[in-house]
């Protein structure tokens, strides 16, 4: 597996694991395999940092074997430096970390990518654009939440739209390259509106895996 370059830019989708039937782990990840999804994202959460525990290292070396899209890690959890070394040995391409959980972002950014890992920073729904001024060219992506983290299902938060359009105007009036995903409340009524104001790469929860058809649902996000 090559992971898709960050300066492949038709815009991607990136299903989270988080809203599938972990009874059917396998056949959840055979059936992303087969899509039109270009990462996997996979929330972890310690229920100190967000309120709800999701799944941990377990869950990523029982799927790694099978899956062939690139693994895009979303850390909510404190001290979220601790796991660089086990994520990097996963084969992880993307590990995002809080920009609330990192009392030193510039040292654990700088560790993510000696590591061979792409580095993603994220925002919670409060934590303004304007604070990335001094590591966004240290980073390869902004993951900006566009619910508040811990759940699956919440309402998509509309101020994510302008926030969107303020860290696409950063990057560009920097001259960088770094992506922008969305993560919460991703549909086909908020997608294009997100697209449109500078998004990069869109994660689906629900809307994809409590579909009738999942990988149809990803091929018309993609289509967008």
């Amino acid at each position: 597996m090559t992971p898709n370059s960050v300066a492949d830019m038709k815009h991607k989708i990136a299903p989270s694991l988080l809203a599938a039937d972990f009874l059917n782990l396998e056949r959840e990840v055979m059936m992303i395999n087969r899509s039109e999804a270009d990462w996997l994202h996979l929330d972890i959460m310690d229920g100190v940092f967000v309120p709800n525990i999701s799944f941990g290292f377990p869950v990523l070396e029982a799927i790694r074997p099978l899956l062939t899209k690139p693994m895009d890690v979303h850390l909510m959890v404190v001290e979220p430096q601790k796991f660089i070394p086990e994520l990097a040995r996963l084969g992880t391409f993307m590990m995002n970390v809080h920009y609330e959980a990192s009392t030193h972002l510039h040292r654990t950014v700088t560790a993510i990518r000696d590591a061979g890992m792409q580095a993603g920073v994220t925002l919670n729904p409060h934590t303004p654009v304007a604070l990335l001024e001094d590591i966004i060219a240290d980073v390869d992506m902004v993951l900006l939440m566009s619910v508040n983290p811990g759940f699956g299902g919440q309402k998509f938060i509309e101020h994510t739209i302008d926030k969107t359009a303020a860290l696409k105007e950063m990057i560009a009036r920097k001259g960088l390259s770094t992506l922008i995903e969305i993560d919460g409340g991703v549909n086909r009524e908020t997608a294009p509106r997100l697209l449109k104001a500078g998004a990069d790469v869109l994660v689906a929860g629900n809307y994809v895996f409590r579909s009738p058809d999942p990988p149809g649902t990803i091929k018309e996000l993609k289509a967008l």
